[in-house]
């Protein structure tokens, strides 16, 4: 399997490549040459598979560079910190389905891909003798998962830009409590995107991310997206004994595209009638769902809500959607791209028939956030976090009669205390891991959203 540039800049590489080199040098996002289709009876014969089977089956489609027997201890490793032996379990609430994904080490999603990405680094850092300085912005999560993933190693440096005082405390806490010597904590005074735009700049700048080595953590790349193709599978094959091989929908909230994206692969990958409907759910930053909805891809003022990782104005990962919308067409992919650098909005409405197939999209607002938080702790004695009940929420409202409907369950609701206690008006107990952050000192940098201040900083500390 090789892989190709969004922006058509980059040669077919293979994937071990693909994974290090991030974003492409040609400023695009990297993807698969072909997705791979899974037929019927291969479908259904992964049915008893545990998690770490099943990424296996669905990952080995995708990397060929990599011994079978490698990528197999590599992936069972990525697993065993999980506190759920399914991984990813299913909660079934009357005819809604929760698919937790909270299960890791930092309590979120993003753990599912960057434990795993972490290995992966580790695995080519040591075969090849090589170092590496990962750079990324977070939004929350990303950010504590991926320090996760690579605090310790040796032949590793992580330097993780998060908006200042934008995160939860406890999502702060995760990040700046990790005094190992390979991690450094960035406080960018500015949005996420002030922060992303600054990781995109300075991958940009190739003569400096060829010096200092730079690697991706983000979810531009393809690494991540691939990890979490994996759990849109799992939950269509458990489902399809639930309910009895019926085509599967999922709301997904999402603020940066990549989850959702994983979704779209998944649906390409499996056989026809697989997965029903894509239910994009966005806060009240709506710059996907007016995408969806009316094919307006425009920037707006970030506003601060109680779902602070959706908090974005610009989806990292849209362009990888915005590739197979344009029939894969790499030079009206870059066009685009570089207008919307420029001018902040796509006009996409002679598109919207063909993103109305792939995506159905709504918009929550805070006052349903906490009415759906409340509602399911009352009728359920069940607590969603804030990007959850932003699923939920859309899900109730677009649901189909007989079609079942999976709610990805994105954070542990502690993450979120104060918002999730504001909802169901009771203390929330934090999990152990959690509570023994809260007194731990911090170290972090508080910066400028400066790109040449940030520059300065990797070029004093990175590994050279």
């Amino acid at each position: 399997m090789h892989y190709l540039s969004t922006r058509g800049g980059v040669e077919p590489i293979p994937f071990t490549e693909a994974m290090m080199m991030g974003l492409g040098v040609d400023g695009g996002l990297l993807l698969p040459r072909a997705i791979p289709r899974i037929n019927r009876s291969t479908f259904e014969s992964w049915q008893e598979l545990s998690y770490g089977q099943l990424a296996f089956e669905v990952m080995s489609r995708f990397i060929d560079d990599i011994p079978a027997a490698d990528l197999k201890e590599m992936i069972h490793a990525s697993y065993t910190s999980f506190t759920h032996q399914e991984v990813t379990p299913l909660v079934h609430l009357d005819d809604m389905h929760i698919l937790e994904l909270f299960h890791g080490p930092t309590f979120a999603f993003k753990d599912i891909a960057l434990q795993f990405l972490g290995n992966l680094f580790d695995y080519i850092l040591n075969r090849d003798d090589l170092t590496i300085n990962i750079l990324g912005a977070t939004s929350g999560d990303t950010g504590s998962a991926a320090i996760a993933g690579v605090r310790g190693k040796e032949r590793i440096n992580i330097f993780i830009l998060h908006p200042h005082n934008r995160i939860s405390p406890i999502q702060e806490k995760q990040m700046t409590t990790v005094t190992d010597a390979n991690v450094f904590n960035i406080a960018v005074r500015g949005t996420f995107d002030d922060a992303q735009a600054i990781v995109k700049d300075v991958f940009g700048d190739i003569d400096f991310k060829t010096e200092y080595r730079l690697g991706a953590v983000n979810s531009i790349n393809w690494a991540r997206v691939l990890a979490q193709v994996v759990y849109f599978i799992y939950s269509c094959l458990h489902l399809s004994s639930h309910e009895k091989d019926r085509a599967t929908s999922f709301s997904v909230p999402t603020g940066n595209f990549g989850d959702i994206f994983a979704g779209f692969i998944a649906k390409k990958m499996l056989p026809e009638g697989s997965i029903n409907t894509l239910l994009l759910a966005t806060n009240a930053n709506d710059i996907l769902a007016r995408f969806v909805n009316e094919g307006d891809y425009s920037r707006g003022r970030v506003i601060a809500t109680s779902s602070p990782s959706m908090d974005i104005q610009a989806a990292s990962n849209f362009e990888r959607y915005l590739y197979y919308l344009y029939d894969r067409d790499p030079a009206r992919v870059k066009d685009s791209m570089e207008r919307f650098k420029q001018e902040g909005k796509l006009d996409l409405t002679s598109e919207l028939d063909k993103i109305k197939r792939d995506f159905t999209a709504v918009s929550v607002s805070e006052g349903k956030i906490r009415e759906t938080i409340a509602t399911y702790y009352n009728q359920h004695n069940y607590i969603l976090d804030p990007h959850t009940a932003v699923g939920v929420y859309a899900a109730t409202k677009h649901r189909k009669q007989g079609i079942p409907m999976v709610c990805l369950a994105t954070a542990h609701p502690a993450k979120f205390r104060e918002s999730v206690q504001m909802a169901i008006d009771k203390q929330l107990d934090l999990p152990k891991a959690l509570r023994s952050i809260i007194n731990k000192p911090s170290r972090c940098e508080v910066m400028n959203a400066d790109k040449k201040e940030i520059m300065t900083f990797i070029t004093k500390n990175a590994l050279k």
